[in-house]
């Protein structure tokens, strides 16, 4: 037979005052609503003081500090960002000299070149499937081709090469192609490209050993800005949950390897959702010196602006 139980008695169950219990949520860490007519400042300074909230503050006063001392604050970022309408912060960040290095992979650069030249993106990818036309605009492959075969020539970075050719074509739209801006200001922009995942990979006018070239020179220059990111640099991943995070471990193995501190400084991971490889090879793995790391979730559209803003104010306000 099953032994038998019994409901347990309540009554000896020990408790203690509340007032000696340590909480972690206290009134004055509560928000504060702002009034009609408040400043981006009030709002900021209204945002509860718990999880995400000081979060998203610790990232502002991160980038404003490593522009203060001088220390690259690198923006890589998925083609989402861009499509998203969102380079016109992401320039705005490298005029105000907040921004230092931008890095993509290759969708994103597709998306940059086709806002320059046409001031349109984003194909209805079921659609050009369907009758075996995804990808296979003329000139988005040609072009961009030329430029890679240009860099592999050359000996450049990939993505100096598709800012150049946006300059020298004087496209209609250069002015929202961060890749342009950034030659322009002489601030590096690299691409990373993994072979067939984009659509200039399909055209007559691929090379498969110029493309490797080319995004192999943006490795080991992205390498070289984030050899540099010890004492205060900040590195921020933006909407991509492979191909950058993957990149980045890598060019943080080589830079430790080499001999650089690569210590004291900020990882931060922006998408609308948490992916695996970006909290662990941007946010957990390479801060465990100490440094800090951080993930900030929420749609693009919303959380850069707001970030950009906050890291604006600030700066304004020293």
């Amino acid at each position: 037979m099953g032994k038998e139980y019994c409901p347990v008695d309540l009554r000896e169950v020990t408790t203690y005052p509340l007032q000696q219990r340590k909480n972690r949520v206290q009134y004055s860490d509560f928000g504060k609503p702002c009034t009609s007519g408040a400043s981006f400042e009030d709002f900021v300074n209204s945002l509860p003081h718990i999880l995400a909230g000081d979060d998203f503050r610790a990232v502002v006063e991160a980038i404003v500090l490593a522009c203060k001392n001088e220390r690259p604050v690198v923006f890589a970022m998925g083609a989402h960002v861009i499509k998203c309408g969102l380079s016109p912060f992401v320039i705005n960040l490298m005029r105000q000299g907040v921004v230092s290095a931008i890095a993509m992979n290759g969708a994103g650069a597709i998306h940059d070149f086709e806002i320059a030249l046409i001031g349109e993106t984003s194909e209805d990818v079921a659609e050009g499937l369907q009758a075996g036309m995804f990808g296979m605009a003329e000139e988005t492959g040609r072009l961009i081709n030329e430029a890679i075969n240009d860099a592999a020539r050359q000996g450049v970075g990939l993505g100096e090469s598709v800012g150049r050719k946006i300059i020298d074509m004087n496209t209609p739209f250069k002015e929202y192609s961060a890749l342009a801006h950034a030659v322009e200001m002489k601030i590096p922009a690299t691409i990373h490209v993994a072979i067939g995942t984009d659509i200039i990979h399909m055209h007559p006018a691929a090379n498969g050993r110029a493309i490797g070239e080319a995004s192999f020179l943006d490795f080991r220059l992205l390498t070289s800005v984030v050899a540099n990111l010890g004492g205060g640099g900040v590195y921020l991943n933006v909407g991509s949950a492979v191909i950058l995070p993957e990149v980045f471990v890598k060019a943080l193995t080589i830079a430790r390897n080499l001999g650089h501190d690569v210590t004291n400084f900020t990882t931060v991971d922006l998408d609308m959702q948490q992916h695996y490889r970006p909290m662990q090879n941007v946010v957990k793995r390479p801060t465990m010196d100490g440094s800090k790391g951080y993930a900030l979730t929420g749609h693009h559209e919303l959380m850069i602006p707001l970030i950009s803003q906050a890291v604006v104010e600030e700066l304004a306000a020293v």
